[in-house]
């Protein structure tokens, strides 16, 4: 449109004069001024080229007929319009090529051509990809303001939220997502689901608002009708390992709520996934102990799940178990330490309408005196109010800003 309006300001051709005596004609002559001109053999009559408008002279109305003279008389019918004597005004060329940089000025700086910073690559849109020869996923988070803590770092439960978003966009990539949420076209047809059974979690330093983070993860086999999937979290900018986990999952049918053995067409869509490595995160042999009312030092009764709380399979998320588990932990002991790994086993889901207790017990019968001891070892159970056990867990704390973890070097997941 640019382009058009400016070649029509360079090039003004007239258009070509059309008869008087047809109907629609615009003549360019004296026609132009509404007159018809007279002929009467060689003696014709023309009107003047710059007659005037009536006018008033002492009262008297004088016409533009008194204009007209004879042919003899009559100067000569102006020159044709051309190209070269109506060439526009040098203002209005002045103005057309204003118009014609300014629009190409704006349409040039709304191209994305310009090079983005280092800290504008950090997959903006949360897409992630399937890297190492299609057995890894990889996505990368920003820490926002509103999943810090109080002490200014990513919260736990913020970092399991990663893990828990990286495992389904996996799924997504790799084309295996049916209708259900996490499950595969051949779940989707035997109404099953995963469920995780159990949980290793090792976090060497949270990362803070406006950290960059990088998660990958794979999955691999666990006996024979189970899944393991392992995750690790990097900082994208050193590469140092933040957090390291493993999890089991199994299946469940959805409407008995009963596990399932693995089925043999499951299987076949997702043993090509499967990558022969150990787990990130060794499995810690010890039991966990037995934990009621007449050994637990803390108790928070009544958690109640939300509406929110709840995922698409219409139980408590598994992220808000570690936030119930929390809640019956002592304030100082929280304010002074912070979680540095966490064995999560998860004996039954948790339903809408179902209460929950919250029980703790802090290694050497309390948390006094213990901020300065190093590690602390906590037991954890979650249960119905009528004593079904949903977790049990084992947390390992450290004296806040004490990073005496070391680093978790890196693990030979490029190999994978």
């Amino acid at each position: 449109m640019v382009a058009t309006a400016a070649t029509s300001v360079f090039f003004q051709v007239a258009s070509l004069p059309l008869e008087s005596g047809k109907l629609g004609g615009v003549p360019t002559n004296a026609d132009t001024l509404g007159i018809k001109s007279k002929s009467s053999g060689t003696g014709r009559l023309k009107v003047k080229a710059n007659a005037q408008a009536p006018s008033k002279v002492k009262g008297n109305r004088v016409g533009v007929m008194e204009g007209l003279k004879n042919d003899d008389d009559a100067p000569a019918s102006p020159p044709p319009r051309t190209f070269i004597n109506q060439l526009p005004d040098w203002s209005m060329l002045l103005a057309a090529i204003t118009t014609i940089f300014l629009a190409a000025e704006k349409q040039w700086m709304m191209l994305d051509w310009k090079p983005r910073r280092p800290d504008m690559l950090v997959d903006p849109f949360g897409l992630g990809k399937i890297v190492q020869d299609g057995l890894v996923f990889s996505q990368n988070f920003s820490i926002r303001s509103y999943e810090i803590g109080a002490d200014r770092t990513a919260s736990i439960e913020t970092m399991m939220n990663h893990l828990q978003e990286t495992a389904l966009n996996h799924v997504k990539s790799a084309g295996l997502l049916g209708d259900g949420f996490g499950s595969t076209p051949e779940m989707c047809k035997k109404n099953l689901i995963w469920v995780v059974t159990k949980m290793n979690v090792l976090v060497d330093r949270y990362p803070m608002w406006g950290d960059k983070v990088q998660v990958d993860t794979w999955i691999a086999a666990s006996g024979k009708n189970g899944l393991r999937r392992d995750w690790l979290v990097r900082d994208w900018q050193t590469g140092d390992i933040l957090t390291r986990a493993s999890s089991v999952w199994v299946m469940m049918n959805k409407e008995t709520r009963r596990i399932s053995k693995l089925p043999p067409e499951v299987r076949g869509e997702i043993g090509s996934y499967f990558v022969d490595l150990p787990p990130v995160v060794d499995e810690d042999g010890r039991k966990l102990s037995k934990l009621d009312e007449s050994t637990a030092d803390y108790i928070r009764t009544g958690l109640t799940p939300r509406w929110n709380d709840l995922d698409i399979n219409q139980h408590v998320n598994n992220v808000k178990y570690i936030g119930w588990i929390l809640e019956s932990a002592p304030l100082p002991f929280l304010e002074s330490n912070e979680l540095s790994g966490m064995t999560l086993e998860y004996r039954r889901e948790c339903r809408r309408d179902n209460v929950v207790q919250s029980l703790t017990t802090v290694s050497g019968g309390g948390a006094g005196g213990l901020v300065d001891s190093g590690y602390v070892e906590c037991q954890h159970l979650l249960r119905l109010e009528g004593g079904s056990e949903i977790v049990k867990a084992r947390t390992k704390w450290r004296p806040k800003h004490a990073n005496t973890f070391g680093s978790l070097g890196q693990l030979p997941v490029e190999s994978a």
